[in-house]
This record gives C-alpha cells, structure tokens and sequence, in this order.
C-alpha cells in the first residue's frame, strides 16, 4: 500500500478512536446522574415505607385513645347501674353499656387490624432498607468502574494524540490537507474502503476505472460521490486443511 495511504488509513483510525472516547467522557455526567437517580429511587422507596409505617402507628395511638374514652364511659355506666332505683333506669343504662361494650369490640377490631398492618408495614421498611444498602453497593462499584474507565479513556486520549502527532509529521502535506478537509465535511469519515466497486460508506458504485485504480493502493484516490479518500482491503486467503500452509500463486 501506498505510505501516505497506509498513513490516512492510520491516522482515521485514531481520529474514530479519539471520536469514541471523547463521546464516552462527554456522556459521563449523565451516566453518574442515572446512578444518582438509581440510588435515589430506592431510597424514596423507603421513605415511603417508613411514612406509611408512621401513619399506621399515630392511627394506632388515636384508636387507642378512643378506646380509653369509652372505657372510661363504661366504668361510669357501671357505676350507675349500681345506683339506680327504677327498672327504666337500669335499663337505660344497661343500654348505654351494651352500646359502649359494642364500640368497644369494633375499636379493638381496628386495633388488631392496624397491628397486623404493623407488622406487614415494619416487613416492607425492613426489605426496603435491605434493598437501598444493596443498591448503594452496586452503584459505589460501578462508580469504581466508571473512574477506572475515565482513567483509561483519557490516557487512551493521551496516547492517540501521540500517535496522532507522529502519523501527522510522516504525512505528505497535501494529502493531510485533503484528508483533513473531507473529514471536516462528513462527519469524522474521511476514508472508505472500497469493496465489490462500491463505496462501503456512501454506497455508489465506483466507476470500473476508477475502482481498478483503487485495487492497486498505490495512490490518493477519492469516492466521485462523497470524496472519501478509498482503500482496498485484499480478501484473506482461505484456510487450508494442510498442516503445512501452501504458497499463494
């Protein structure tokens, strides 16, 4: 292959590579944000839990004060039970305390309700807060793993730079120019292979000459569509079953 070809083909490589990692780095603040989002689903998760464990206790508490009201009506209805003096009176308060024993009950049925509930309630908060310190370990390691990642995408930077810098000073200047002005045109793309007497990245058919030209890789030539400076890639020789590799004719 032409040197100077051999070069574009080079150097749009590390172009595509420093592409790709400067896009990863660029996504970075939104990838820590969706784990800042994961992490704090969760925890709302258990907020939740835990305030509907509150408020099945504070309903608790205001049963059971409802509870000790009727109590104390009940002792009182006794109390005058055993001070009447007429059947109609007994009655009338024996009335009142079938009245308050009934309100009584269905209290307690709602207090044995909100116990069971309790109990599903304090289950729920427990496994939430299982989850969020599960959670909270999964996202500090893929944090670890993006800071490794960083790390490796900005000395990867580093080097292609480098390796950038050194195609470019071995590079004919009018060759650089025309590489370097396509690549601004199509979006990062300055080169294609051709294939079949195609362009494999704007798809027209390559006139034969010109694609016969290509075939030989001896020279700067660009796609008559979308001026991409084309490669041949030979295809590899097939493999043999010999253990011993047949020269190519």
């Amino acid at each position: 292959m032409n040197a100077d070809l051999e070069r574009i083909v080079a150097l749009q490589k590390l172009v595509s590579a420093a592409h790709d990692a400067e896009r990863a780095l660029a996504a970075e603040p939104e990838r820590a944000k969706a784990l800042d989002a994961r992490l704090e689903a969760v925890r709302q998760r258990v907020a939740a839990a835990k305030e509907r464990l509150t408020e099945n206790q504070n309903a608790r508490r205001v049963v059971e004060k409802d509870v000790a009201v009727h109590q104390g009506r009940l002792s009182k209805f006794r109390e005058q039970a055993m001070a009447v003096k007429t059947n109609q009176e007994y009655h009338a308060v024996q009335k009142e305390i079938a009245f308050a024993q009934g309100e009584i009950k269905t209290i307690e049925d709602k207090i044995l309700e909100l116990m069971v509930e309790a109990d599903d309630l304090t289950a729920t908060v427990k496994r939430a807060e299982a989850e969020l310190a599960s959670e909270q370990k999964a996202v500090e390691a893929d944090r670890r793993g993006m800071a490794t990642e960083l790390a490796a995408m900005k000395s990867s930077l580093e080097r292609i730079a480098v390796e950038r810098a050194e195609v470019v000073r071995a590079l004919d200047p009018h060759a650089l120019a025309v590489f370097e002005l396509v690549l601004r045109r199509r979006n990062g793309v300055g080169v294609a292979q051709a294939r079949d007497g195609i362009c494999t990245v704007c798809h027209v058919r390559l006139r034969p000459q010109v694609f016969n030209t290509v075939l030989r890789n001896d020279q700067i030539i660009q796609c008559d569509s979308c001026q991409r400076i084309l490669y041949y890639v030979p295809a590899a020789a097939p493999a043999t079953s010999d253990s011993v590799s047949q020269p190519t004719q």
